[in-house]
């Protein structure tokens, strides 16, 4: 199951190394999720931090935020 999780894996990052305005977008998307995880690491309380990243993710995804 691993091997095969691998094999997409490569395989997604070939395509998105293809395709410059692809990589642009993950760059910003990688860059986006390392600044949500410091926001999460420097909370107290990072189980409710980490929830409300998830809430704000998914309001996102829904269009509504």
């Amino acid at each position: 199951m691993s091997l095969m999780l691998g094999r997409l894996a490569r395989f997604a990052a070939q395509k998105i190394a293809a395709n410059p305005q692809v990589r642009e977008k993950a760059a910003e998307m990688a860059r986006a999720v390392a600044q949500e995880a410091q926001n999460i690491a420097r909370e107290d309380d990072r189980a409710r931090a980490a929830g409300r990243s998830a809430r704000r993710f998914l309001d996102s995804l829904k269009g509504d935020g």
